[in-house]
């Protein structure tokens, strides 16, 4: 389910005329996050690393409004519910775009992509399916703890899905960190937003 965004009364309807103009309306930030209790609960609940802090991360996202808008033609609307697009790596080293439906209790969310999982193992190619819009990039690079990411885009294609990723686990003296990556649409959300998203995530990561 989607409402429409009133442009004419929404508070930053000049903001999204202004980004909306530019080749690269995308902005992004890179900040560690801690993930040492994430990880020991990971393993304590039996469920791989991976999905758990991509569910958490999904949490977050579905918490703060501003990353639940998207951009449908010269439309804003705001989804209910944010899914997630994860890149899957198969045994030969491709990936394909897998499609994560969201469920706020772990266990079911695990269960689902576990078989998502096993899909893009098992299909060739880079798109597998239709993709909505109520979606995240979600990407894993596990092998770089890197301190800054692009991503490749296609600037004529409309595209309004924030793009989230994580980097590869460090652990100094038994504290364990992850770069995280957080590149959205300015004409949707600004810095603040960014701040509220990424306090959201970490305190998720800790509780």
């Amino acid at each position: 389910m989607k409402q429409l965004i009133d442009l004419k009364t929404w508070n930053r309807a000049t903001h999204f005329e202004f980004f909306s103009k530019f080749e690269e309306p995308f902005f992004g930030i890179t900040t560690p996050v801690d993930c040492t209790i994430a990880y020991q609960k990971s393993k304590a609940l039996q469920v791989p690393f991976f999905v758990y802090y991509l569910h958490k991360t999904l949490v977050a996202v579905n918490k703060i409004e501003n990353f639940r808008l998207r951009i449908e033609g010269e439309n804003v609307v705001l989804y209910d519910e944010i899914d997630a697009s994860a890149t899957i790596m198969r045994e030969d080293k491709t990936f394909g775009f897998s499609f994560m439906k969201f469920h706020e209790e772990l266990n079911k969310f695990n269960a689902l992509a576990q078989i998502e999982i096993q899909r893009i193992q098992n299909t060739p190619g880079i798109f597998t399916r239709e993709y909505p819009e109520n979606i995240i990039h979600f990407s894993a690079v596990p092998w770089i703890n890197f301190t800054g990411l692009t991503h490749s885009r296609s600037y004529s294609a409309p595209d309004s899905c924030p793009k989230i990723s994580f980097g590869k686990l460090m652990d100094d003296n038994g504290k364990k960190t992850m770069a995280l990556s957080v590149t959205a649409h300015h004409g949707l959300l600004d810095g603040y937003h960014m701040g509220l998203f990424v306090e959201e995530l970490k305190n998720l990561l800790n509780s």
